[in-house]
């Protein structure tokens, strides 16, 4: 497997694509007005305590009150209450860390379990245990690192936690010693920052999206990082040279004439991210629906009709549609709760293998997930961690003519509605005719098709009845006004 990670800058927006043998699986887009806030520190203050959701609402200067649980908050002095009103008060401070970007109508979701991660660690201020990333699986190389952090927190009596992830295996004693003393000095200097200034305010903040792909993104199978901007790429040979000195050679700058991003295709991908539906090689197709509780992912055998039985065919366009799902949940980061609506399998033998396809895929994901057993639908459900909205989310916003529905009342439904507003109208005010104001298509049906209840109205109210056609009004807006 060999990986490319692309980053193009445009002054206001970075973006970020991860090429996994010449297919893009990931893409990543911050922009400088609405950028990402995980990871963030603020200096907050309690503005509400919930005892009903055992939960309390932080100001933390932001734009709406952020969201802090009492699963989420450390407790001091050993107190094992997990009541809310034991833990926070209305009116406190609070040091706070962003764990989810606001989402739609929600605020932020906070956290006071601080975690600093750098290339090679996780540092968390309030435990003092030691962990080991579980994606590191050889039992010498976790005993290994366990002992090197354990011998530096002892050594330097470090009364905190360290996690070392991925990227510390097979890493020397000195870089990971290097990376433990820097987050030391880091959260030091985020204290002495916390005391000095007030409620409200922002103590640290984490990397633009540009370092924290290389901080996050590479590993030993990352063959190259061409990004399209010298002033970016040389913060990222500063950065390389501080923290990932071996992987300095392989950050290069793309000065060619051609977009970056449309060489390898990536436009064209993004494209293609934003449709509800995915084509499937074999001739089947995905459906993706993103909603406000859960995304939905149906899969069809569409044109596919195979070689063999019925059976075969399903299978076949099951596995390939698990293989093209994982890629599309990294593509369009789509989080939070997922029904998957594989075809129905009879074969428990084909139910293992797509699970096993599944989970085997997802393996490669960088988000946590989670996969529940087949309910009694068929169905598959599964969680991935949402930490930041959606790649659709970012790039698009709701139509201002449907308002995100999908589906406009049809003209002969609105002709109807019209008809019902102008008897209200008549029964409610004494008039003398009616004007209604509606779109071209509406109007026409109302000369048209509907002409002659139209007319039947004007004889039954005994009131004349004028049309205009509005450019601007779409299929559904009308206006009925008295004269």
């Amino acid at each position: 497997m060999s990986e490319e990670i692309l980053i193009n800058v445009t002054p206001p927006e970075t973006r970020v694509a991860v090429i996994e043998n010449g297919v893009v699986q990931e893409i990543i887009v911050e922009r400088t007005a609405k950028r990402g806030i995980v990871g963030n520190i603020y200096k907050g203050k309690v503005c509400r305590v919930l005892p009903g959701m055992q939960a309390a609402f932080v100001d933390a200067g932001l734009e709406r009150a952020a969201f802090l649980h009492a699963s989420d908050i450390h407790a001091e002095n050993g107190d094992k209450s997990d009541q809310i009103t034991d833990l926070v008060r209305e009116g406190a401070e609070v040091i706070v860390q962003v764990v989810k970007d606001p989402l739609g109508t929600k605020g932020a979701r906070l956290t006071t379990n601080i975690s600093i991660p750098s290339r090679y660690m996780v540092f968390m201020p309030n435990v003092s245990n030691v962990g080991v990333s579980q994606k590191i699986e050889d039992e010498s190389e976790r005993s290994r690192l366990r002992e090197v952090l354990t011998q530096y927190a002892e050594a330097n009596q470090v009364n905190a936690g360290f996690i070392a992830r991925t990227a510390a295996e097979g890493i020397s004693e000195e870089a990971l010693h290097k990376d433990m003393r820097f987050l030391t000095r880091l959260w030091v200097s985020i204290q002495e920052r916390a005391a000095a200034v007030p409620a409200k305010e922002m103590i640290h903040e984490d990397l633009p999206l540009a370092l924290r792909a290389l901080r996050d993104l590479i590993n030993p199978e990352v063959e190259k990082i061409r990004i399209d901007s010298r002033s970016t790429w040389e913060k990222a040979q500063l950065f390389a040279s501080k923290y990932i000195p071996d992987q300095r050679a392989s950050i290069e700058y793309y000065p060619g004439e051609r977009p970056i991003f449309d060489l390898y295709g990536v436009e064209d991908e993004i494209v293609k991210a934003l449709e509800r539906k995915v084509d499937l090689k074999s001739g089947g197709h995905l459906v993706i629906d993103q909603t406000e509780a859960m995304t939905t992912i149906d899969v069809n055998t569409g044109a596919f009709v195979g070689h063999r039985t019925l059976e075969e065919t399903i299978f076949k366009t099951n596995l390939e549609a698990a293989q093209a799902i994982c890629r599309q949940l990294r593509l369009r980061n789509l989080g939070g709760i997922i029904i998957i609506d594989f075809i129905d399998m009879t074969d428990d033998e084909h139910k293992r293998q797509v699970m096993r396809a599944l989970e085997r895929c997802l393996a490669r994901d960088h988000a946590k997930t989670h996969i529940s057993e087949v309910s009694s639908l068929g169905l598959v459900e599964m969680t991935r961690k949402r930490t930041r909205e959606s790649l659709e989310h970012v790039l698009c916003e709701s139509c201002p003519t449907c308002g995100g529905r999908g589906t406009l009342k049809t003209a002969e439904t609105t002709c109807f509605d019209i008809f019902r507003d102008i008897l209200r109208e008549w029964r409610q005010f004494d008039v003398e005719q009616l004007l209604v104001l509606a779109s071209q298509e509406v109007v026409d049906r109302l000369l048209d098709e509907e002409s002659q209840n139209l007319a039947e109205l004007e004889q039954f109210i005994g009131r004349p009845i004028k049309l205009q056609a509005e450019a601007l009004y779409n299929q559904e807006q009308y206006d009925v006004v008295l004269i």
